[in-house]
């Protein structure tokens, strides 16, 4: 069984999830007998972290990198600024030497601007941070940077978006080369309730339209995101609120910015794509269970947040990741 070097590439004011998540995912894994052999590396032996922790003892950069490695470059916080330090600068230089058409170059989160500057991602398709993607657009103009994906793999070269899906790309990443089984051992070992694929949205639906302070709001939102499916009625989510059916509709369009049935169309739609990663449901099943009145309905309310067909952006989701 070939074995996989794996380099996790550190500087200045790191983010600490982006070392640590993947990282750790990929000790598990070795734990768990997977051919992983994990370097931390950067171009000084002492650092400090983006909680302020510092981490010594790091190994340098080393001068070439072995046949089946992986190099895992961490992003940072404010990269506006700490990417125009000299060590990051000694990273660009050091994936300049070392690149070759089949080294695996993994971005986490702001550490695709670090690729972009060694020209790694010229002619690939790549994201980053939600917040990045611009200036990821300008460092990177040769590159085909898209938005509002949680990852994105293209060759040898992988990149994610912010923070926590460095451990998506590091679950997907471990599946790829030590295979579906391990990945999933690894992702019941960390606890993690449901794993992204890269077709998954940056922004979460979820998460969606909660970002106000009203609280019977909010309570009208838990109750529709604990049963989307459900066919709430105006008046049972006037009760829920303690206010009027009128005066509900009114505040819920001012502070969640969008309507009562959008809202809970969207959570629908986010609930049948977890759905339909389920094979065995067929698209009449996956209606039902979403909460649809009819399969005609599913494809009408679907076309309204998604490009593709429901099961085109299954597989392609799941040939993504």
């Amino acid at each position: 069984m070939n074995r996989y070097p794996i380099y996790f590439v550190l500087t200045p004011q790191f983010l600490l999830l982006d070392y640590a998540g993947p990282a750790e995912a990929f000790r598990i894994a070795a734990g768990l007998g997977a051919p992983f052999d994990l370097h931390t590396v950067s171009p000084t032996p002492t650092l400090t972290s983006s909680l302020g922790l510092d981490i010594s003892n790091l190994a340098p950069l080393p001068k070439s990198i072995p046949a089946n490695a992986m190099v895992v470059l961490c992003g940072v916080v404010k990269s506006a600024e700490h990417y125009q330090l000299a060590e990051a600068q000694t990273v660009v230089d050091w994936l300049k030497a070392i690149q070759s058409p089949d080294l695996r170059i993994a971005c986490i989160c702001s550490a695709a601007q670090l690729a972009a500057r060694a020209g790694l991602l010229d002619g690939r398709r790549c994201t980053t941070h939600h917040s990045l993607i611009e200036r990821l657009r300008q460092q990177a103009p040769l590159a085909r940077v898209e938005d509002d994906r949680i990852f994105i793999e293209d060759g040898p070269v992988f990149s994610s978006a912010g923070i926590t899906a460095g451990i998506d790309l590091a679950l997907f990443l471990i599946e790829k080369l030590a295979g579906a089984p391990m990945a999933q051992e690894v992702a019941r070992h960390m606890v993690i309730y449901m794993r992204r694929n890269g077709q998954d949205a940056q922004l979460s639906p979820w998460l969606a339209h909660r970002s106000h302070l009203h609280p019977n709001i909010h309570r009208v939102q838990d109750a529709i995101s604990r049963a989307p499916e459900k066919h709430w009625r105006v008046a049972d989510l006037a009760a829920i609120a303690l206010m009027s059916e009128r005066n509900l509709s009114r505040l819920f369009r001012q502070h969640a910015g969008v309507g009562m049935v959008e809202y809970q169309q969207s959570l629908r739609i986010a609930h049948a794509k977890n759905l339909l990663e389920n094979p065995r449901h067929s698209i009449e099943k996956v209606a039902e269970l979403a909460g649809f009145s009819s399969v005609r309905d599913f494809r009408r309310v679907w076309a309204k947040f998604e490009k593709n067909l429901p099961r085109q952006a299954t597989r392609q989701g799941n040939s993504a990741g």
